[in-house]
């Protein structure tokens, strides 16, 4: 972003609402004009978003849209917030969680827990967000929620400042690097691949199961030169391709992340 498209998604995403600068009576919203791009997004990618589009989807021209947003940047900062989910939805799951036995309001334990199923589940639903939330970038209040709730889930636990940080970017990556490989075997899928499915083991086959296919053919006649790999994808095959990439990974980041929290409290 330049300076002026920093400050210009600074004033749409914090500032009051604004007036458009000049023209006829007010008929667009930035919430209207934010969830026409969001649906763009999710139907053809980030690539098909342009203010050219954007503005024929609410059937007015482009110069009207700019009265609104100035530029495809800003547009882009206000489609991020409409499309994460709302942070306080996170509360479902920790009640949820205290419904099955958990302690109410959930430990740092369980609250980062249900803070990563959602923010996967946010990047599932709109793919796009993976190449839209990465760079210097302004983010807005729904995006500095997501962020509060995690590190306010380790406060008390003897992290510093900067230990906590560093937690939360660990549990993101994680996250992201999940939904990347899954939205690239989607990406496969859509031009003739294997068939995408969720990670997390929520159903259909994960990238491990997928994997297995595209190397069938390769380990049938090869396999003895690659015994363990061999082994582990037949281990897949035989649970029926549901992979647990997802979960896995984050029970053994928050293993290692309790080691380090109990040490502290000693």
């Amino acid at each position: 972003m330049t300076s002026e498209q920093w400050s210009a998604a600074v004033r749409l995403l914090w500032g009051p609402p604004a007036k458009p600068a000049r023209g006829p009576k007010r008929g667009l919203t930035l919430d209207g004009i934010a969830l026409a791009g969001v649906g763009i997004a999710d139907a053809e990618g980030l690539g098909g978003v342009s203010m050219q589009r954007v503005a024929a989807e609410l059937a007015v021209t482009k110069m009207a849209l700019y009265r609104y947003v100035p530029g495809k940047a800003e547009l882009v900062a206000l489609m991020v917030e409409a499309a994460l989910p709302d942070p306080a939805e996170l509360d479902a799951g920790l009640e949820a969680g205290a419904a099955a036995g958990a302690a109410a309001g959930g430990g740092w334990r369980e609250q980062l827990g249900v803070w990563a199923r959602g923010l996967y589940e946010g990047f599932r639903a709109h793919p796009w967000l993976l190449e839209a939330t990465v760079g210097a970038r302004v983010m807005g209040p729904r995006e500095l929620g997501w962020m509060e709730r995690a590190l306010a889930a380790l406060d008390g636990c003897g992290l510093s400042g900067a230990e906590a940080m560093d937690s939360v970017v660990l549990v993101a990556g994680h996250v992201r690097g999940i939904a990347e490989q899954e939205r690239a075997m989607a990406d496969g899928a859509g031009a003739g691949g294997a068939g995408a499915g969720g990670a997390g083991g929520g159903g259909g086959e994960g990238p491990d199961a997928q994997l297995a296919v595209m190397l069938g053919e390769v380990l049938r006649t090869r396999g003895d030169d690659y015994p363990a790999l061999a082994a582990a994808l037949g281990s897949v095959a035989r649970q029926g391709g549901q992979d647990q990439a997802l979960l896995y990974g984050l029970e053994r980041i928050l293993d290692g992340l309790g080691l380090l929290v109990e040490r502290r409290g000693r």
